[in-house]
């Protein structure tokens, strides 16, 4: 069972770079940063689609995941470097192929580009998104953006994107491209793995509430089944639960529902304090 961590800085007093070199000594497979650009001030979704509920604040002080990841690629060697979530269609998918494509080339082939496509309606509809058809515009844009990774000389033509042949450099380390994991936990969701992804990455906080290990083995059976009916082979599809805790039994009651990778959470604490949690969890969660 690989086992990464992320955290969220809300007072930005966390250096990604010292947790990240630290969590690579400890033995731990990725880190993580999450993504929210903006949100608006007045907000009807509600944290949770509780209308009226607040959003936390640890939800509000996030980084730029690529500026952190790129700091982070630059003082570690072998740890992964994972987006957990890039929330794509907020974002122009020419300039965000440059992006990870660079990423991964820097980092020699180190980046997981993990996925969503916004679940706050306010946010999409600021950023010129059509929220009803947000994963439609997401399909689009990874396609997109793998014909910028793939192809010298690039071009498409679809429904919200639409470019000549284009020449995009440096392509990404990885081939063909990072891995593609899509967090939603949308019905349709393990269908749109199976069709254009490479894995799942269901979110929930905390993860023992909203992605338990039976959920976990139920998709693992489903995303089986799926990838067989289409000719895909099922182990090249991998499934990462974001936002565990160090609980050693839970972390092993997940790896047997069929996980590949479990990321556990470190509190926005004092970056001393972070820095003894990840310690904690090491001596907890790895073998």
């Amino acid at each position: 069972m690989k086992i990464g961590v992320w955290i969220v800085a809300t007072d930005f007093t966390i250096d990604p770079v010292i947790l990240a070199r630290r969590a690579e000594e400890l033995g731990f497979h990725s880190f993580w940063a999450p993504e929210e650009i903006a949100v608006p001030v007045d907000l009807e979704t509600g944290w949770l689609h509780i209308p009226g509920q607040p959003l936390p604040d640890n939800f509000l002080g996030m980084m730029d995941p690529f500026v952190s990841l790129a700091r982070v690629a630059a003082a570690t060697e072998t740890i992964k470097l994972g987006t957990g979530i890039c929330q794509v269609p907020l974002r122009n998918p020419i300039v965000l192929a440059k992006e990870v494509a660079t990423l991964d080339y820097y980092s020699g082939g180190r980046f997981i580009f993990g996925i969503g496509a916004t679940w706050i309606r306010e946010e999409a509809e600021v950023m010129g998104v059509d929220f009803e058809r947000r994963w439609g515009q997401t399909r689009e844009a990874v396609a997109a953006m793998k014909e910028l990774w793939t192809q010298e000389e690039a071009e498409f033509h679809g429904t919200y994107y639409d470019f000549p042949p284009l020449r995009s450099h440096p392509k990404p380390a990885q081939k063909p491209h990072p891995p593609v994991l899509i967090g939603s936990g949308s019905p349709n969701v393990f269908k749109r793995i199976v069709a254009w992804g490479d894995g799942w990455l269901p979110c929930g906080f905390p993860a023992r509430e909203y992605v338990p290990p039976a959920q976990v083995k139920a998709a693992r059976t489903k995303l089986d089944e799926l990838a067989e009916a289409a000719g895909r082979d099922p182990e090249s599809i991998s499934i990462t639960v974001y936002g565990m805790d160090g609980d050693l039994e839970l972390i092993e009651a997940h790896e047997e529902a069929g996980a590949d990778e479990v990321v556990l959470g470190i509190p926005s604490v004092p970056e001393k304090e972070a820095l003894e949690e990840l310690e904690r969890i090491a001596r907890r969660a790895l073998k």
